[in-house]
């Protein structure tokens, strides 16, 4: 069973709309950390605004690449299975170790909030 090509985009289609969610909203963190707040205190929260925008911009990146690989492994998979039902278990790991990925950059966006901004 092959799948058509648009279907093999679903999985990069989605992880770039979670993407773009997470870009607009550190735009919009960074756009509220300015609002109704005099210059000397929006110059002092340029860097919560820079946090902000880093932050959703490595978890949108590591979701997007993490989308773009799971959808090429996962069009692989689904055929090697079609073919032979004893690799199953192999293509779970490589689905799990792609995921990693995303995880990876959640928990690169987590410590820009938590730790950067406390220092």
């Amino acid at each position: 069973m092959r799948l058509k090509a648009w279907q093999k985009l679903f999985f990069v289609q989605f992880a770039l709309i979670m993407g773009i969610i997470a870009l607009v909203s550190a735009i919009y963190l960074t756009t509220s950390a300015f609002a109704g707040s005099s210059i000397s205190a929006a110059v002092a929260q340029v860097d919560t605004g820079g946090l902000a925008l880093g932050a959703g911009l490595a978890i949108g990146l590591a979701g997007l690449g993490a989308g773009i690989g799971l959808g090429n492994a996962a069009s692989a998979a689904i055929g090697a299975i079609s073919e032979r039902p004893e690799v199953f278990g192999r293509t779970i790991i490589f689905a799990a170790l792609i995921e990693g990925i995303a995880i990876f950059g959640f928990v690169v966006a987590a410590m820009i909030i938590f730790i950067l901004a406390a220092a």
